[in-house]
């Protein structure tokens, strides 16, 4: 099958793509990731894919018009999803990235389409999963393809150290960003 991978990151997008080459696809990346913050990580994350791409030998389609922080964090506002204790934004981010890599598989041409968040111990593998599942329906025409890359997590994680990409640690949003320093900064009150 020719499958288009949804790349969040490079050092996610590593395993993903070896794993669906061992399974037999063929694979191009598609990067379109309009949830990032700040514009530095974006960059960043955005050189690292280029990088490994390079050393994949992996074609990419880089959708870099839909990059617009204002617009995700409106819509993220408007629909009420700021805070997210039972992972509806997440959701969102999820559905909104996966509906558009549906849209470009099937103007594309592609059988299916993934992504490499399934590489991700830290994200919600049946909310990914139900997302992809939902953009499939949406758009038609392009089967969503689940598989779990989790188990190539070290191997994956050891190439991009090998390789010298740029490795977050965040998600991607300003909510996650401040989710993962919360702390620090609530130690940091208590010492002041």
């Amino acid at each position: 099958m020719r499958v288009l991978l949804h790349a969040c990151c490079g050092p996610c997008s590593i395993m993903s793509v070896k794993m669906l080459r061992e399974a037999g696809h063929e694979v191009t990346a598609y990067f379109a990731n309009p949830n990032i913050h700040p514009v530095s990580e974006f960059l960043r994350r955005s050189e690292a894919m280029e990088e490994a791409a390079r050393r994949l030998d992996l074609p990419v389609i880089w959708q870099y018009d839909v990059y617009s922080i204002s617009g995700w964090l409106g819509a993220v506002y408007d629909r009420g999803l700021a805070d997210n204790p039972d992972g509806r934004r997440c959701a969102y981010c999820y559905a909104s990235r996966l509906t558009l890599t549906a849209a470009a598989a099937r103007e594309y041409g592609f059988d299916a389409f993934c992504t490499s968040l399934l590489y991700s111990r830290h994200q919600r593998h049946e909310s990914i999963r139900e997302e992809g599942e939902r953009a499939e329906a949406r758009v038609g025409g392009v089967k969503f393809l689940y598989m779990d890359f989790r188990p190539g997590w070290q191997e994956g994680i050891d190439l991009s150290k090998a390789w010298g990409l740029y490795r977050q640690n965040y998600c991607a949003c300003i909510f996650s960003e401040e989710e993962r320093f919360l702390k620090k900064v609530q130690r940091l009150a208590q010492t002041h």
